[in-house]
């Protein structure tokens, strides 16, 4: 994209004062926004007010509106819940309310507000801001104000951030808070599982979500649920004789547990409410099968945020601000949100009506409506999971006459198995024969592999690692093995679930083509890295674990050091030669330093940092974290790093070393990489089917065009397929990373909140869109 970068030093704060407020229930990441906006509007010169308490804090008045400095948010990113507190207020909702709000904010000379909350919240900022002239002439009339503050304070600017955990606020993909809460309850999930697979028992699981299934939906499709009930979607008549024939044949299958989750809001088809207490007792009566129920409740919203939480609100605070900054008298109210992975600003109103509109579809009765009014992204994830839960019986099966092989290449990534078992389910729901292949390239020379069953992927979601195995090995020294395997075992189509090397793997496959027959079948490349470096794609399988990793451990280690004297700690991230980890590690965990190999740094600039850090810590800051990527640079090690800071920090602070090494690849996926493994699997998958169907010509798939050999990826907003051989341009093979990686705009934002002076593009922020709906079919195109 040729475009002019846009930097915002032209945008000055000077004169302006912004209030930042926290309303309606409380969502982690709320404090991760918070501090965003006030570290940018220092920055950019403006003033910043905390108002606490909400609404309520702003028609009191007194102490609850007060103007912050920079270190008044200091350590409150890894805090769950909002430090300002949040209140529920009557008095805002009366013309009184607010007039006492507009007296209180024009005596700070307050006219942009930054509202962090869910519809109510928003909704309410709206009505003000439109009634605030007429506030504001009221309060003249009363002779609180004179006609010089009408004219010099005429406008209120607003603009707002959707903080609530049951991510129902339409137009926005994310609400902050959404995935911490998802990851409270995969937590919970992840608990009971064990204990119900020890006595063969039943758990009916509550989670939040009075009128929107999200939560819901999405660990029902992170755990592989047996059941779920969200207010959407409710099941249809006679849904109780079909989910015990389910549970009961899931039994016959030697599956030792079953889980059903309910949304608080669940409903049937006649809008009546569905509990947990009625499904316990309709399992318990017509199955007799041992049945608990676990209600989340308030658990769900609390915790740590997670690290995708934290750099979600981050992002926003930043761009709230710059929206701000930017408003006129014309501009209306708008919400700063996420949309695939790029920052959009959408009308306030819009979004607010068409949330409306999904519980308007839901009172009348009109689900497919409300379903489709969700967004892309709720209607996905439906059919994602219809697709896997259920199987259908043989005889309703079609038949291709296909074998498809799946195999995991490269290092082990959490997620992969997420995605091994949806590529299977979704290969026999369509028909094929799956076939695994054990230990990569490697064990396929060998003849590891097997053909694979519906159940046998069971309870594969939130398993760690690679239950395939997985080799870096690639083919080009076993090409005529593996070609005789293929042969032997009739494959047709493969898919490659791994990092880089399973890129180079394809590469080699498609260019003995020539050679071989035998490869000229459709191949389907799924990214599952932790190290986020292959070309085409946004991010990988396996990464947003390992920042979670990275991100819990910064806070043990930041923690760690709280009521010692002031210290700093040089931390190293694994990744390769890109930089990802370390970077959105950084931002995540509110560090003062990320070396990186992409942007290439000297002595100058260590030196610098160094001096940086030794001004904060002698003000009332107490503990630096300074990030590096294991091959940033080959003679600046961890260790001179190290050394660097504890000679010039002598007298100021001490240093600790941390190499986080290989934990970083371990541990349980987390609720997005289980979910995006599931849903890019599903539809690699898919294509593959598609081109089976092309390319099958008398008797035999023949396919040696560069389209059959594709990488999906997830690029901007969309999953896209794309030919390896054209992504070759895109990558540099030395160093294996792609030549443009999207994260390093966010590099300046790092430095920003860790108090930098610097320049940061915003060409692709600052346009007011409008919220889109989608057709059906868009739903199947592309969108996660």
């Amino acid at each position: 994209m040729d475009h002019q970068p846009k930097f915002f030093e032209n945008l000055s704060g000077t004169g302006k004062a912004i209030g930042v407020l926290t309303s309606g229930g409380d969502a982690q990441g709320m404090n991760a926004a918070v501090r965003a906006v006030v570290r940018m509007g220092i920055y950019v010169k403006a003033k910043v007010y905390f108002v606490y308490e909400g609404y309520q804090g702003m028609v009191d008045g007194g102490d609850n509106i007060v103007e912050v400095s920079w270190e008044s948010v200091s350590s409150i990113l890894q805090v769950g819940g909002t430090v300002i507190g949040s209140a529920r207020c009557k008095s805002f909702r009366t013309r009184e309310g607010r007039l006492q709000a507009a007296y209180n904010l024009v005596q700070r000379g307050i006219t942009n507000l930054c509202v962090i909350g869910g519809d109510g919240s928003l909704t309410g900022a709206n009505l003000f801001r439109e009634e605030w002239s007429g506030l504001l002439e009221e309060l003249a009339q009363k002779g609180k104000i004179d006609e010089e503050a009408v004219k010099k304070y005429a406008y209120l600017n607003i603009v707002g951030m959707v903080g609530s955990i049951d991510n129902d606020f339409c137009g926005t993909d994310m609400t902050i808070g959404t995935d911490s809460a998802l990851h409270r309850i995969i937590e919970v999930v992840d608990a009971i599982m064990t204990t119900a697979q020890s006595h063969q028992r039943t758990f009916v699981l509550e989670v939040m979500g009075r009128h929107c299934g999200y939560l819901a939906l999405v660990s029902a499709l992170a755990c592989g649920a047996d059941w779920v009930f969200i207010p959407e979607y409710p099941p249809e008549e006679g849904w109780e004789d079909s989910m015990c024939v389910k549970l009961s044949e899931n039994r016959a299958r030697k599956k030792r547990l079953n889980i059903i989750i309910v949304a608080e809001g669940a409903i049937d088809c006649h809008n009546k409410p569905i509990t947990s207490e009625k499904v316990k007792d309709l399992v318990v009566q017509r199955l007799g099968f041992d049945t608990r129920v676990t209600i989340l409740g308030h658990v769900q919203r609390g915790g740590t945020p997670s690290a995708f939480d934290r750099i979600l609100a981050s992002r926003m605070g930043v761009e709230a601000v710059l929206a701000l900054l930017e408003a006129t008298p014309a501009t209306p109210a708008c919400v700063v949100s996420l949309s695939g992975n790029q920052a959009v600003r959408l009308p306030l109103m819009e979004c607010v009506q068409m949330t409306q509109e999904v519980q308007k579809a839901m009172d009348e009765g009109r689900f497919v409506e409300a379903v489709r009014l969700r967004g892309r992204s709720f209607e996905n994830n439906l059919n994602t999971y219809k697709l896997l839960s259920h199987k259908k019986p043989d005889a309703e099966l079609p038949k291709t006459n296909f074998n498809v092989a799946v195999l995991n290449v490269g290092a082990p990534a959490a997620g992969m198995n997420a995605a091994v078992r949806a590529a299977v389910r979704v290969g026999i729901t369509e028909g094929h024969k799956m076939f695994a292949v054990i230990d990569g390239f490697e064990g396929f020379a060998r003849g590891k592999i097997k053909e694979i069953s519906w159940g046998d992927v069971g309870g594969w979601t939130g398993q760690g690692g690679s239950i395939l195995g997985t080799k870096r090995t690639l083919p080009a020294k076993y090409l005529e093995k593996i070609a005789d395997q293929m042969r032997t075992n009739c494959i047709n189509a493969l898919m490659v679930i791994g990092g880089f090397e399973a890129y180079l793997g394809l590469l080699e496959l498609s260019a003995a083509r020539e050679k071989y027959d035998e490869f000229c079948v459709p191949m389907v490349m799924v990214p599952a890295t932790v190290s986020n470096n292959v070309p085409g794609s946004d991010f990988s399988i396996g990464a947003d674990t390992a920042l979670n990793t990275i991100t819990d451990t910064c806070d043990r280690i930041k923690q760690s050091a709280s009521g010692t004297k002031r210290r700093v700690f040089i931390i190293e991230t694994m990744g390769g030669y890109c930089g990802y980890l370390a970077n959105m590690g950084a931002l995540a965990a509110g560090a003062d330093a990320a070396y990186i190999f992409e942007e290439q740094f000297d002595i100058r600039e260590l030196q610098a940092n160094v001096e940086h850090l030794t001004e904060k810590m002698k003000t009332s800051i107490q503990r630096g974290l300074v990030l590096r990527n294991e091959n940033c640079n080959e003679n600046y090690t961890t260790d001179f790093i190290y050394q660097l800071y504890s000679e010039e920090g002598k007298g100021v602070f001490d240093c600790r070393k941390n190499v986080l090494g290989h934990m970083q690849q371990g541990g349980a996926p987390s609720p997005f990489d289980r979910n995006f493994g599931t849903k890019i699997s599903a539809k690699g998958m898919q294509w593959i089917s598609k081109k089976l169907k092309e390319t099958y010509r008398k008797g035999k798939v023949f396919a040696n065009t560069d389209d059959s050999v594709c990488l999906l990826g997830m690029r901007r907003r969309n999953l896209v397929f794309q030919p390896v051989a054209e992504l070759k341009t895109e990558t540099d093979f030395v160093h294996r990373i792609p030549k443009e990686q999207w994260w390093l705009k966010l590099r300046p934002l790092m430095k920003i909140l860790a108090k930098y002076k610097t320049s940061y593009d915003v060409s692709d922020s600052g346009q007011l869109e409008h919220v889109a709906m989608h057709s059906p079919k868009e739903a199947e195109t592309g969108a996660i």
